[in-house]
């Protein structure tokens, strides 16, 4: 935990972690409030709907956005995305539902830039052997804001209505972006590139031994949990209890997130990134299966096991990313990682949805759990030699 602390005293990543808390409030409550808000003033279903798939599918499109955070230089692109959204979210104020959709596809594009200019500049911001830590860090806080900050945001939305949430979250990103301007980083001028930039990451991640295998099982890791999120209520039906009882499984799950980002780094250090996110998958796949079993008891510990194991993987492949990819490379290379763990969560939630009902909860869940179980077996294996390499030297869900 030593270093854990060390991070937390290390001026940059304070800064950086302060300005994940307050713009990640800000985000979360958002990102819950404007489905219903689109509801209220429609009173569609499918339209509200449309608020999260508008703020998702721009991730499809990181490999075509991340390109710009190795084009010009990062922290003024950081500020420039910060103050952009700032300015962009009181547009919101109109509550016209063709502008809330535009604005929202804006915000998810801008933010593709933003985590790729975000997570290249900490590379070089934060020591090396940080990294892992403040991964961690990051991920606890992240999960720990989708604790609070929809609750929050309701409450605001219910006392104030929409735009109150809209104005919050322009605040959140204006102090972010005051946040970002103290750090302290040196920046060399952009590298020029003849190839396409829309490829060079994915040919980094798909030439490299130690970053391919663990995009793969992140992304493989993401469909699964998509699936198994898509058979969550019905969890919930098979316990006997109403839907809201998903938020005490949600409010768990976020726990055991929050508990495995607190201790990350040190697993990393001790177990190396492939054990620690082939453990994590494991645990998981477990979890997932024994939701087949109905029980209160079980089905909150599953929630608990599942909340815990599934970030190790995505900070295991984002920390991997950080450490083993060349600065010119960096911001194209996140961007296209994300896309390439993040697209498949959408595919397992419509595979999930559209078998839940003929084949049955129970089986699925069981099947499902055998087959994630497999994502970990190519990280048990041994290792390349670039990955131990790694491992030694002094160095990112789905919801449901």
């Amino acid at each position: 935990m030593k270093r854990t602390w060390a991070v937390l005293h290390d001026r940059n990543a304070r800064l950086y972690l302060t300005g994940v808390l307050v713009s990640g409030f800000g985000t979360s409550a958002l990102w819950l409030v404007s489905g219903v808000w689109v509801k209220d003033l429609t009173g569609s279903d499918g339209l509200a709907a449309l608020c999260m798939l508008a703020l998702w599918v721009p991730t499809l499109a990181g490999p075509l956005l991340g390109p710009i955070a190795d084009r010009v230089r990062r922290k003024p692109l950081l500020i420039g995305t910060d103050l952009l959204l700032a300015a962009l979210l009181p547009v919101l104020l109109t509550e016209r539902v063709p502008v809330v959709l535009a604005v929202l596809l804006v915000y998810g594009a801008v933010g593709v830039v933003h985590d790729a200019a975000e997570s290249a500049l900490v590379a070089g911001a934060v020591a090396p052997a940080l990294l892992g830590d403040f991964n961690g860090l990051r991920m606890a806080i992240t999960e720990g804001m989708k604790l609070v900050a929809p609750l929050a945001g309701a409450g605001l939305y219910t006392l104030c209505g929409g735009p109150a949430v809209a104005l919050l979250d322009a605040t959140t990103f204006a102090l972010a972006a005051l946040l970002h301007r103290g750090l302290r980083v040196r920046e060399d001028g952009p590298e020029p590139s003849h190839r396409a930039p829309f490829v060079e990451g994915a040919r980094h991640i798909g030439a490299h031994p130690a970053l391919r295998p663990l995009i793969l099982a992140g992304g493989t890791t993401m469909l699964c949990a998509g699936f198994n999120g898509a058979l969550l209520y019905a969890v919930i039906d098979g316990l006997g209890h109403s839907p809201a009882y998903a938020g005490a499984l949600y409010a768990v799950q976020g726990a055991g997130s929050v508990a495995v980002g607190l201790v990350s780094g040190p697993a990393l250090r001790r177990l190396g990134g492939r054990r620690f996110a082939a453990y994590g998958i494991a645990l998981t796949a477990v979890a997932a299966a024994l939701r087949a079993i109905p029980s209160d008891p079980l089905a909150l510990a599953c929630s608990a096991a599942v909340g815990a194991g599934l970030p190790c993987v995505l900070i295991a492949a984002f920390t991997a990313v950080q450490r083993e990819t060349p600065d010119a490379l960096l911001g194209r290379t996140v961007a296209t990682a994300n896309t390439l763990v993040y697209a498949p969560n959408v595919l397992g939630l419509a595979a999930g949805a559209a078998l839940v009902e003929p084949v049955g909860q129970r089986t699925l869940s069981a099947v499902l759990g055998v087959l994630w179980l497999l994502a970990a077996v190519p990280l048990l294996q041994r290792p390349a030699s670039a990955e131990r390499t790694a491992s030694r030297s002094p160095s990112d869900a789905n919801p449901a």
